[in-house]
């Protein structure tokens, strides 16, 4: 049994940034393990034989190793701005939407991003491609918010990983014709909510002071 749900984490890993930003929201205190990835702690690989983060271990003992059900688990314990209830369409909808962020547009921008890490990929190919799901999301701005005026579930799903596209190519992205999704963006990485999950931690090593997150 631990004092308090266990995160691991890396700072700038888009999976793990939004389990930080549900957490943060919902007030879920944990204590907050940042990993390296490259040498990533046998504790680690213990809880979750997948070696990717971020993976929760709560106070039972029970392994969430899933971004998103990370999400869910904090949302669910405590929802005080309502992400889980959007403003238009409902939880279902913006499963949907996270779904084809996570299934087709990350596997283009993994390629845009590090095509040397992946056989035959066309930078440029894939770049394209990822712009398909780019352009739905800016067609679905047509509020503040993916799904209405105020931040839901979706939006901080998505975000990070927008993000990531868009740091590949700063001047690129800037020049698109999007400028709903650059605001959208834009509001998103000048929030207090981010730059509180982006704060930086020394790396985790056995015996080290807890660090509760969020502080």
């Amino acid at each position: 049994m631990s004092a308090l749900p266990i995160l691991y984490s890396f700072r700038r890993c888009p999976y793990a940034m939004r389990a930080r930003l549900a957490l943060t929201a919902s007030g879920q205190t944990c204590e907050l393990r940042e990993v390296v990835l490259r040498d990533k702690p046998v504790e680690l690989l213990k809880a979750s034989n997948k070696g990717t983060v971020p993976v929760l271990i709560d106070m039972d003992g029970t392994v969430i190793d899933e971004s998103l059900d990370i999400m869910l688990w904090a949302l669910r314990r405590r929802d005080p701005f309502a992400w889980l209830t959007p403003m238009h369409a409902n939880l279902a909808a913006m499963l949907e939407s996270i779904e084809r962020c996570d299934r087709d547009f990350k596997a283009h921008l993994d390629r845009y991003k590090y095509p040397d890490r992946h056989a035959d990929a066309d930078r440029e190919v894939h770049r394209a491609a990822g712009t398909t799901f780019l352009r739905t999301l800016d067609a679905q701005l047509d509020q503040d918010f993916l799904f209405g005026s105020r931040t839901s579930l979706a939006d901080m799903a998505i975000a990070p990983f927008v993000r990531q596209f868009a740091n590949t190519d700063e001047a690129w992205f800037a020049s698109q014709p999007w400028p709903r999704l650059n605001r959208w963006l834009q509001q998103f990485v000048e929030s207090p909510l981010y730059e509180r999950v982006m704060h930086k931690y020394a790396r985790w090593q056995p015996g080290a002071a807890v660090i509760r997150f969020p502080d």
